[in-house]
């Protein structure tokens, strides 16, 4: 079985060490994610492709505590789906970034709480391949 990406372009990809790509106006030094042709602050289209940062903290979020609409969900479904934290992570200094979390339980998600960028598998497709995404857990999550 091989790990897949659950989209192109989001994250290098084959990797051990997660990191998202994103993308900066050379323009104006706006920061965007996922990467853009285009930038909303100033209207350039003069973008590069940046690493984002890997630590942040958690701006604002909420429990998903049932399975999204799919396409493109890509997840459980029925029995095998547990709910999921998803927030907005504040990457300092560049953006705000949407994505899954580690961590479910409200009473460990505190806005403002220190979070780093991991992978996390969704399952495997139908190839048996195990797919893989970003989310962000508590860095003392990590750390153990």
């Amino acid at each position: 079985m091989s790990k897949i990406p659950v989209a192109e372009g989001i994250f290098p990809w084959p990797s051990e060490e997660p990191v998202l790509l994103g993308s900066r106006c050379t323009n104006c030094g706006n920061h965007m994610f996922p990467v853009q042709d285009g930038c909303p602050k100033c209207m350039s289209d003069e973008q590069e492709t940046v690493e984002l940062a890997t630590k942040g903290t958690l701006w604002s979020w909420t429990v998903q505590a049932f399975p999204p609409k799919a396409p493109p969900y890509q997840g459980p479904v029925g029995d095998d789906f547990r709910p999921y934290g998803v927030g907005y992570v504040e990457l300092p200094d560049q953006v705000r970034v949407e994505a899954r979390l580690t961590e479910a339980d409200p009473e460990k998600l505190e806005i403002g709480m220190e979070l780093e960028l991991v992978f996390d598998s969704l399952g495997t497709d139908d190839d048996g391949n195990e797919v893989v995404t970003y989310a962000f857990a508590p860095v003392e999550e990590v750390a153990s």
